[in-house]
């Protein structure tokens, strides 16, 4: 099961290890998710958390037949690194 969840309430993805929080903000236009911010916990920062969380939103992404528009500086760079996705990035 993915650790990741969509709290669209809030609009983000959201990923809670060892009771620490790594979220991702996004906002809806159309079929296209933008990305303009992630964001951990000091205490998860450096063990790979965000890594986490941007995989598991990807994947969601990828599931509901949706693309993204990274702005956030750290999702375009881990986006770069993983090419994998880069079906799901619009344009």
């Amino acid at each position: 099961m993915n650790p990741v969840t969509d709290n669209s309430a809030r609009q983000r993805f959201e990923l809670i290890e060892d009771g620490k929080l790594a979220f991702s903000e996004y906002r809806r236009e159309g079929d296209v998710l933008i990305l303009p911010h992630v964001e951990a916990d000091p205490a998860l920062r450096g063990r790979g958390a965000a890594g986490r969380l941007m995989a598991g939103s990807m994947e969601i992404v990828r599931e509901r037949g949706l693309k993204v528009r990274p702005l956030c500086s750290y999702a375009v760079a881990w986006l770069d690194r993983h090419p994998e996705y880069r079906g799901d990035v619009e344009g």
